[in-house]
């Protein structure tokens, strides 16, 4: 089951304590914004000298998990709409509790910022770390060997 799975959480709500959670960790530049054409959200920030991204897939109501009940019994439109909007406040639950989790662990000493939201950094070409590193990693399964030249290491030694 996932978390928050039942919350009755508005995302508002869930939206707001991520930035009063983002201030009081003296992120700043902070933003949200919600795609309902491709059913994704953003919340970007930046903290310690980095801009990070979270990208949120939402639900889409034309998904068969959306639009038919666990015994597989075809909602009716507004089944559809409530089934999503639990989808939307359970996932903002999540990233709440992602956030936290991970600003908590920097701030005890656990992870550094970098080990903590590596994945989430943007990148100056607007992607992040893990759109990046992905096709590598990929790659390198896919074929047994690390790439012969390492996109990541050729950068750095370019600076």
């Amino acid at each position: 089951m996932a978390y928050a799975a039942n919350t009755k959480v508005p995302v508002a709500q869930s939206r707001a304590e991520i930035e009063r959670l983002l201030s009081k960790h003296k992120c700043s530049q902070f933003s949200t914004g919600i795609d309902h054409e491709t059913h994704r959200a953003i919340v970007q920030f930046k903290a310690y000298n980095r801009i990070i991204r979270f990208e949120l897939g939402l639900p889409d109501p034309e998904d068969k998990a959306f639009r038919e009940d666990r015994h597989g019994w075809t909602r009716t439109p507004g089944g559809i709409e409530n089934a999503v909007e639990q989808g939307e406040r359970q996932r903002w639950r999540a990233l709440l509790l992602v956030i936290k989790a991970k600003l908590e662990a920097v701030e005890s000493n656990i992870a550094t910022f970098e080990e903590e939201f590596l994945a989430h950094i943007v990148l100056p070409n607007q992607q992040t770390v893990a759109a990046y590193v992905q096709p590598l990693i990929e790659r390198a399964y896919t074929t047994g060997k690390m790439p012969a030249t390492d996109r990541l290491l050729e950068a750095a030694e370019d600076e």
